[in-house]
């Protein structure tokens, strides 16, 4: 069984790029051929200038840097067509496969926020994207979708039949993202020159992460009642605008923006929070909720579909826009020693349900609901061979 997998949004620089899908992408190759039956052989596809290897992953070139966006979009309509019948089934792991394809297909879809947010891109890249995926859905044996919540929005957006999706949530690296001793995160505390206590935030900077709530909320609290925010991440479309809202709110002694955050200091970040707090609206997952409750930090989150899936009754949801829920928050999440114990325990619990393992076994069932929906194709050294197919 060869299976081929479209990574070319793998990435390897050090920027919130290298996150979110390509952390997806990352962590799948790394954990599915332990997940997979013996004979089964996956091969990822990635860009020219990409060098990651996988253990028991075969990695196949484009002859093209498929960073670009339209070099990307040239290589997998018009160039990688022509090697993927070679495979029993090919997965897209970002959204759309190419319009001729021979082999059978499952396709990762993580939300549809360029239709719910369809400002946030230009024009042709949303018409692209909004086409490309509902094609792809449709003639896709399988779609994964990486929570309920996106599955729900798959079935309301796309009209995707409910039992054509297998939900397949993210995990984490319970080696990486844990609690660390109080002299780990002290010594960290130490080098990065944080103050005792500190709030905290990652994600990228952007208008649907809801920014303008949380920082209306600070503003609100006295000096008394805030602790120091910190945010965490690279700029997104409208990033700007944030940190200019800093400004003019007048909290630029009181919330900092220290930019992208290398994922080797991560779980370092979570354990010296007091809080990690997340008031995105819309989310298709929420990965960075799941790490912080790993390393036993407290939660306070909106009230997303998909954040609430992540955390399920562990920390606060509160009403993406209800300023004053926040500030009410806040002010006790500062004051509330025991309720910040007694969430940060919860969390770490509640994280145990989660695990890049688990992602790869369900993507292996996906793949079996997959290939039983039709005969397997044979190859055609397998048919010149009058090999039989399994």
């Amino acid at each position: 069984m060869k299976i081929g997998l479209n990574a070319h949004l793998l990435s390897q620089r050090a920027s919130y790029r290298s996150a979110g899908i390509a952390g997806y992408i990352a962590n799948l190759l790394r954990f599915l051929p332990a997940q997979a039956p013996d004979g089964w052989h996956f091969e990822a596809l990635v860009g020219a200038a990409n060098t990651a290897r996988f253990e028991r992953v075969k990695t196949s070139r484009a002859v093209l840097d498929t960073q670009s966006p339209l070099r990307r979009i040239v290589w997998e309509q018009a160039l990688q067509p022509l090697k993927l019948r070679q495979y029993d089934l090919y997965h897209a792991l970002a959204f759309v496969a190419p319009i001729v394809l021979l082999a059978p297909m499952v396709v990762t879809v993580y939300d549809l926020s360029f239709m719910r947010y369809p400002e946030r891109l230009r024009p042709a890249r949303r018409r692209y994207l909004r086409q490309m995926t509902a094609l792809t859905c449709a003639r896709a044996r399988r779609v994964l979708a990486i929570s309920q919540s996106t599955a729900d929005d798959l079935v309301a957006w796309l009209g995707v039949p409910a039992d054509k999706i297998d939900v397949t949530p993210l995990g984490y690296d319970r080696q990486v993202f844990r609690p660390l001793s109080a002299a780990d995160s002290a010594r960290f505390r130490l080098e990065q020159r944080l103050p005792e206590r500190f709030w905290l935030y990652l994600g990228t900077l952007e208008p649907r992460k809801n920014l303008s709530t949380l920082l209306r909320a600070y503003r609100r609290l006295s000096k008394a009642e805030r602790l120091p925010l910190i945010l965490g991440g690279g700029l997104g479309w409208r990033g700007q605008a944030i940190l200019a809202e800093i400004s003019q709110l007048g909290l630029g002694d009181s919330v900092k923006h220290i930019g992208f955050i290398p994922a080797a200091d991560l779980p370092f970040w979570y354990n010296c929070a007091d809080a990690f707090l997340y008031p995105s609206v819309f989310e298709g997952f929420g990965l960075p909720v799941l790490e912080a409750m790993a390393c036993a930090a407290p939660v306070v989150t909106s009230d997303a579909a998909a954040l609430v899936e992540v955390a399920g009754t562990v920390g606060k949801h509160l009403p993406a826009s209800d300023i004053d829920a926040w500030a009410a928050a806040l002010k006790r999440v500062k004051r509330d020693e025991n309720w910040r114990e007694a969430a940060g325990a919860a969390g770490l619990e509640r994280a145990q349900r989660f695990s890049w393992e688990r992602t790869a076994e369900l993507t292996v069932g996906s793949y079996r609901r997959a290939l039983a929906d039709g005969h397997l194709p044979q190859r055609k050294s397998e048919k010149a061979a009058g090999v039989e197919s399994t």
